[in-house]
C-alpha cells in the first residue's frame, strides 16, 4: 500500500463515520495526506484529518477520531490504528500491505514517482542565459544543473514545460566583446572597458580562420565581422559545454531578434494601451511605481535608443504570446534589484505577478582545493569555467553538488570531497547503492535465485525493522517529487536519496541477506528481499535521473 492508497483509504472511512453519524458531508476534503511520524515508534503513518475537520461538524476531535480509527481498523491491510495526543491518528499496516510496495515499484519502474499534480500547467523556464561574451561560468553552471532538475521535476509532475536559454546578443557588452575580439587579432591590449582570456585570443583566431580578410578590413567593417563571427562562435562553445553538462534547451532565444522583428515597439504599444506609459524630457517611461517599483523605469531614452528595461518588457510579453502561463526566471545573486520591476512589468502588463511570474534568485558558488577558493580559470582568466568544475569533479559530481543545496544559500565545492570514493562523498554515498543493488540483482541470476512471478510474491515476509524501513522511505518518493516540483527545490530530492534511500538500503543490506549463502536453499523470502533491492535500484535510478546523474551498474 503506497502512502497515496492509505490516504484514500482514510478518506474512505471519513465518508463512512460522517454518514453512519449523520455528519455534514460537503466539507469533507476532495483529498487529503498521511505522513512518516518522526518517531517511527509511534506507527507507519499519522493523519490530521480529524483535527481539520472537528470544528467544522462541531465534534470533539478525540471523540471524531475514535470513530475514524474504529472504522480505519476494519480495511484490509491495516494492522492497527492509535490515537494521539488532540487527536493525530498513528496508523500501522500489515505487513503483506508494506511490502507490496515493492511490487509496484518494480512494475512502474521509470514511472514511479510520477504524478499529474501539475497537469495543465504551461510553464516557460529560463535558465543560465550567460552573455555570449565568454565561457559559462561557475554561477551559471550552478542554474544549468538546478534549471535542468527543475525542468525534469516539473515533467515528471505534468507541467507543460519549455526551457529557453536568452542570448542577449545586443548591446553594449558585444560591442565591447567584438573591439576586444579586434584588439586581440592585432595583437593590441584589451580595451580597458574589454573582456580579457586566453579565450578571446582563441576566438580572434578562429575568426580569422572564417574570414583571412578581416584585418584588411577598416575598423568599424572589422569589428562588425568580429562581432557577428565572434558571438555566433561563443553561441555555439556555450551550447556545447552545457550540451556535455547534459543541459539542452527547447528554445535559444536571442535578444536581437526582439529588436529585428519589431517586438519592443509592440510591448510599448501594449504597455501604452494598458495606460502606464508617460513621457518626460524626451524619453519615454514605465510608470512601474504604481505596483510597488522603487522607481518608475525608462523604456526608450531621449535618444531614440531602447533601454535593456525595454528588452525585458518584450521577451517576457514574447513568452506570454506563446501560451505560456507562468513565466519562471532563474537569475544570479547580483540580480535581487530586478525582482520588484519585474513583478511591476508584468502587473503592468495586466498580468497578476503572483501568478504569471516567478523569479529565483541563485547565490554564489565558490570552487574549494587544499582549503583555499580557486580563483581564476587559465582560460577565461577571471573567472572559474563550468570546463573548470568538471575537469576538477565531473560531471555526476558536479551536477549533484550544484542541484543538492538550497539554491538560495551559498555553497563551497571542496574538491578533496567530492572526487573522493568514500561514503562522506554525497554523490558517492547514493551512486554505491545504485551499484549495489544492481551488483546484487546480478550474483541472485548468477545463483539462479529470480524475483519469480508477480502473483508468487509474498510480501508479507517482509516483516524485519528494516525492510520496513527501507519501504517507507521507498513510499516516500512520489511525494519528495511533486514537492520538490511545487517549491522549485530540486535539492529535496538529493536529500531524500541521501537521507532516507540510501541510508535505509544500507542498513537493510547489512541486516537482511538477500543471497543464500553457500548450499543454502533459495526460499520465498530470498525472492521477496529481490524485489525490495530491485525496487530500491528503482527510486534511487528514477531519483538521479530527476538530477541530471547517472545511476551506475558498477563501481
Amino acid at each position: 500500500m503506497t502512502p497515496a492508497e492509505l490516504a484514500v483509504v482514510v478518506l474512505s472511512a471519513a465518508h463512512a463515520v460522517f454518514t453512519e453519524r449523520g455528519l455534514d458531508r460537503s466539507v469533507l476534503p476532495e483529498g487529503t495526506t498521511v505522513e512518516r511520524p518522526r518517531n517511527p515508534e509511534h506507527g507507519d503513518y499519522a493523519s490530521t484529518l480529524a483535527l481539520q475537520l472537528s470544528k467544522k461538524v462541531g465534534v470533539p476531535p478525540r471523540e471524531l477520531a475514535t470513530a475514524l480509527a474504529e472504522q480505519l481498523g476494519r480495511a484490509p491491510g491495516i494492522k492497527s490504528v492509535e490515537i494521539a495526543g488532540p487527536g493525530f491518528l498513528n496508523i500501522r499496516l500489515d505487513a503483506a500491505a508494506a511490502g507490496q510496495l515493492a511490487r509496484v515499484i518494480v512494475e512502474a519502474g521509470d514511472g514511479y514517482g510520477r504524478s499529474d499534480r501539475l497537469t495543465g500547467e504551461k510553464i516557460n523556464l529560463e535558465f543560465v542565459s550567460a552573455n555570449p561574451t565568454g565561457p559559462v561560468h561557475i554561477g551559471g553552471v550552478r542554474w544549468a544543473a538546478v534549471g535542468d532538475a527543475l525542468s525534469r521535476l516539473l515533467r515528471a509532475t505534468g507541467a507543460d514545460v519549455g526551457t529557453e536559454y536568452y542570448f542577449n546578443d545586443a548591446g553594449s557588452q558585444i560591442d565591447r566583446f567584438a573591439r576586444s575580439l579586434l584588439a586581440a587579432a592585432k595583437g593590441e591590449p584589451a580595451p580597458e572597458d574589454g573582456y580579457g582570456g586566453a579565450y578571446i585570443a582563441e576566438i580572434a583566431e578562429a575568426v580569422r580562420k572564417i574570414r583571412p580578410d578581416v584585418l584588411e578590413l577598416d575598423d568599424a567593417a572589422a569589428q562588425e565581422t568580429f562581432r557577428v563571427e565572434g558571438v555566433a562562435l561563443m553561441f555555439a562553445e556555450i551550447k556545447s559545454s552545457l550540451a556535455a553538462f547534459g543541459v539542452e534547451f527547447d528554445t535559444y532565444f536571442n535578444e536581437k531578434d526582439l529588436h529585428d522583428r519589431g517586438e519592443l515597439e509592440l510591448a510599448l504599444n501594449r504597455l501604452r494601451e494598458q495606460g502606464h506609459v508617460f513621457e518626460t524630457d524626451g524619453a519615454t517611461w514605465l510608470r512601474t511605481t504604481d505596483f510597488g517599483d522603487d522607481k518608475d523605469r525608462v523604456l526608450r531614452k531621449s535618444n531614440g535608443e531602447w533601454t535593456y528595461f525595454a528588452a525585458d518588457c518584450a521577451y517576457y510579453l514574447d513568452k506570454r504570446e506563446r501560451g505560456f502561463e507562468r513565466v519562471v526566471i532563474m537569475l544570479g545573486a547580483d540580480h535581487h534589484g530586478y525582482i520588484g520591476r519585474m513583478k511591476a512589468m508584468a502587473a503592468c502588463f495586466g498580468d497578476d505577478p503572483a501568478r504569471n511570474l516567478e523569479i529565483l534568485i541563485g547565490q554564489l558558488v565558490n570552487l574549494v582545493r587544499d582549503g583555499a577558493p580557486v580563483r581564476m580559470s587559465k582560460r577565461a582568466g577571471t573567472v572559474v569555467t563550468l570546463e573548470d568544475l568538471v575537469d576538477a569533479i565531473g560531471v555526476d559530481a558536479s551536477r549533484y553538488a550544484l542541484a543538492r543545496y538550497s539554491s538560495d544559500s551559498p555553497i563551497d565545492i571542496d574538491v578533496e570531497l567530492w572526487t573522493r570514493a568514500t561514503r562522506d562523498n554525497p554523490v558517492y554515498y547514493v551512486q554505491y547503492v545504485a551499484a549495489r543493488t544492481a551488483g546484487v540483482a546480478r550474483n541472485a541470476a548468477e545463483v539462479g535465485l529470480t524475483r519469480g512471478a508477480a502473483d508468487d510474491f509474498q510480501p508479507e515476509l517482509l516483516s524485519h525493522d528494516k525492510e520496513n524501513e527501507l519501504l517507507k522511505a521507498l513510499a516516500e518518493f512520489p511525494a519528495v517529487v511533486a514537492t520538490a516540483a511545487e517549491l522549485r527545490e530540486p535539492h529535496r530530492v538529493a536529500r531524500y536519496l541521501e537521507e532516507s534511500v540510501a541510508a535505509s538500503y544500507h542498513r537493510f543490506y547489512d541486516n537482511c541477506r538477500v543471497l543464500p549463502q553457500g548450499d543454502e536453499e533459495i526460499t520465498d523470502l530470498h525472492r521477496a528481499r529481490l524485489w525490495l533491492n530491485d525496487a530500491t535500484r528503482v527510486v534511487i535510478a528514477n531519483g538521479l535521473r530527476l538530477l541530471g546523474v547517472s545511476a551506475p551498474e558498477r563501481m
